[in-house]
Formats: C-alpha cells, structure tokens, sequence
C-alpha cells in the first residue's frame, strides 16, 4: 500500500484519476479491454471529473462494475448510486462506454448478487476507484467485515455509523429515510483487483485513515485490508492525513 498527499481535495483527484488512467491505458493495450470499478460517494467528484477528462482512453474498450447500491432504492431517487455514475460519469464521458454493470437495487437482492457475481467470474477488474467510509469502511462493507467470503457481491447491513455519513453528506432527509441494508462488492473481490486507487478526502475521515493506514489488519476497520495489496495506492489531502504523523 501506498500513501500520496495532496495539498487540496482537486490536487488528490486529479493525482488518483493520472494513476487510475494509466492503469486503464496499460490494461488495454496489453488485454484489449479494462475492467474497472467505480465507487459513488462525495470523495469521488474530483476523481470522476478528472478521469472524464483523462487523454489517450479508448472508452469503447472499458467495462465498468458499479461498487455498492442501496436495497429498494429506483435508479430515480436522488440519493441512487446508479443515477449518481450516470449523471456524474457516464453521461459525461467523450464517447460511449464500452458496458456499465449498474447494481439494481430495487431487484431481488440474492439473485442480483449472482447475476453479477457471474460476469466478474471471467472477468477480473483492472483498476478499482474506492474510498474509505467515516467508520473505515470498504464499499458498504461495515464493521466488521466479512474478510472471508468469495462471493464477488453480498447484501449487507448498514450501521449507524454508515448511515449517519449518508445523512451527513445531504444524500436524505433524515435517519428513517437511510436504508438499512444494500449490495455491495465484498472485501475479497476488491482485493483481487490489480490496482487499487483509493482516494479518501476531509478532516472527518482522519481517524478512518489513521487506523486503516497505521492499525493492525481487522474486520472491525476494513480499509485496513489494503495494507495488504500490492497495488493499492490511498490519495488522501492535508486534513484526511493529519493524524498519519
């Protein structure tokens, strides 16, 4: 794992998207395709901006995996994940994408973990855009996290941590309104990527990111499993390292 720090949230974003479009660039010269993954999240408007824009990407040759998705939730809603890479990326790129695999929230929650569980079993992602949640987690992986399935997506349950942050960055009204449970690409499948780019902005992901970048390997702070990629690179700006020392 690998620590880069930026003066600013821009400065982070554009330095994740650089890396995250190499890796892209790499993966379709030497395989014809890249696979990506893209996590929805406020830490991730930069990093999008910037990779819209990112030079020398043939996007017909790009396959994007969606990370995580509320239960219930239509593409319609404002607080959708799907809407969200819609409205922010997809819609925006300079030429049409290859395939987008949207997670549909509002579909049957088992059979949709194995409808896209089965495209990632011949396919293996290339570059995976991630970020770190106030309680340290991975995707919607809350603590603690299942380290061990191999299922490629699970449903998983919401804390109150996780759903606080949801309410806090404006996505609903109000607590009631937070789903309690959600789609999410597990912890192993992530790890499989070949390159992770983590980008994790803000005074109040400090402490997630002291713990995840300086404490011990556990459930209980999942991020702190990307202490154990070769890959993985986490961008982060002057307040989110300010407890790193």
């Amino acid at each position: 794992m690998n620590i880069d720090i930026g003066d600013t949230k821009q400065e982070l974003g554009q330095k994740a998207a650089r890396q995250g479009a190499e890796g892209i660039r790499v993966a379709i010269a030497e395989r014809g395709r890249a696979n990506i993954v893209l996590a929805s999240a406020a830490s991730q408007f930069e990093v999008l901006e910037a990779l819209i824009g990112a030079p020398g990407i043939d996007w017909s040759k790009v396959e994007a995996f969606h990370l995580d998705e509320y239960a219930g939730m239509s593409m319609d809603h404002p607080a959708s994940f799907r809407r969200f890479l819609k409205d922010r990326f997809v819609e925006k790129l300079p030429q049409p994408i290859g395939a987008i695999h949207y997670i549909a929230g509002e579909a049957n929650l088992a059979t949709e973990c194995e409808r896209l569980g089965g495209l990632l079993q011949v396919r293996r992602i290339d570059v995976a855009f991630i970020g770190i949640g106030e309680n340290g987690h991975l995707a919607f992986n809350d603590p603690p996290a299942d380290f061990a399935t191999t299922a490629p997506y699970i449903v998983v349950e919401l804390d109150e941590a996780c759903r606080a942050q949801q309410l806090g960055e404006g996505w609903f009204p109000d607590m009631a309104a937070v789903p309690k449970k959600a789609i999410s690409m597990s912890i192993r499948q992530i790890m499989d990527s070949r390159m992770i780019v983590c980008c994790v902005p803000d005074t109040r992901k400090a402490v997630a990111v002291r713990n995840a970048v300086k404490g011990p390997i556990t459930p209980n702070v999942p991020g702190s499993i990307l202490q154990q990629h070769p890959a993985a690179t986490i961008y982060l700006d002057t307040f989110s390292a300010s407890l790193l020392g």
